[in-house]
């Protein structure tokens, strides 16, 4: 049961936070964002929710009547010093975040980290797999994600979007519709991978707040793989990503050669 559900009624007595959440990392799935979550929890102007995923502006059975102070219930910030975020990778995919997040906060600042859609959509499939929910071969899970997604209707499938997930110019054009370029951060997953610092101090100039403390460059939430993508499988996504990569490399004029490697 959805932890926001069961909130619901005596939530009011334990609001905490009488502060809007400023800004949201609002995606992708096995993109970096737990990396991310743990650097923010690092800041000491930065107020994190007691949990990572709050999954408050893509919950459609709840969001028939928003109640903020169920939001806001999962932040404690120390002082009026710190400002509110939270990291929800599911946010861009879903159609109806953005739209909700702009109710809710027109000047929130939304941060994307975006991966390889081929390497993403592999990673997808394999933490499924790994914690048993989905038994299938990669190969299978992708050529028959239509039909899979289909028995979802009329809502968007969450854990076997494996390839839809990947779309990310139709996603971030979503996002620009509700907020201007300015207010969303768009990065590449290997920046911060290999230059964390760089990219950490490129976000505390976005949301206006003091540098990152110093960190050490390591991977979060790495996930062991035992099974690797076969070339029939990497042929198929590269077919089916080659324009949607070049196509965003144009739209944010990044290099993204390396992907269709």
């Amino acid at each position: 049961m959805n932890v926001i559900k069961r909130l619901r009624g005596p939530v009011r007595q334990f609001f905490r936070s009488p502060l809007k959440v400023s800004f949201i990392v609002v995606g992708v799935q096995k993109g970096g964002t737990t990396a991310l979550d743990s650097f923010f929890r690092q800041h000491p102007h930065i107020c994190m929710p007691r949990k990572k995923e709050l999954h408050f502006f893509d919950n459609e059975e709840y969001f028939q009547k928003p109640d903020y102070s169920i939001y806001h219930y999962y932040f404690s910030p120390k002082n009026d010093g710190q400002i509110l975020g939270e990291a929800t990778p599911s946010y861009m995919f879903w159609h109806s975040a953005p739209r909700r997040i702009w109710e809710y906060n027109r000047d929130a600042k939304l941060i994307a980290i975006l991966r390889n859609p081929i390497e993403r959509a592999f990673s997808h499939w394999n933490m499924q797999y790994q914690r048993g929910k989905d038994t299938r071969s990669f190969w299978e899970a992708i050529t028959h994600e239509t039909e899979t997604c289909r028995m979802s209707l009329p809502f968007q499938n969450r854990p076997f979007s494996y390839v839809s997930r990947g779309f990310y110019t139709e996603q971030l054009r979503r996002l620009w519709l509700f907020f201007p370029q300015e207010q969303v951060l768009v990065l590449k997953n290997n920046e911060l991978r290999q230059h964390p610092q760089q990219t950490l101090n490129r976000i505390s100039n976005f949301l206006d707040i003091d540098p990152f403390p110093k960190i050490e460059n390591k991977l979060v939430h790495t996930m062991q793989r035992n099974i690797t993508m076969s070339e029939k499988e990497r042929q198929l996504l590269h077919y089916t990503f080659e324009y949607e990569i070049k196509q965003l490399g144009r739209i944010l004029d990044w290099d993204c050669s390396d992907w269709l490697k």
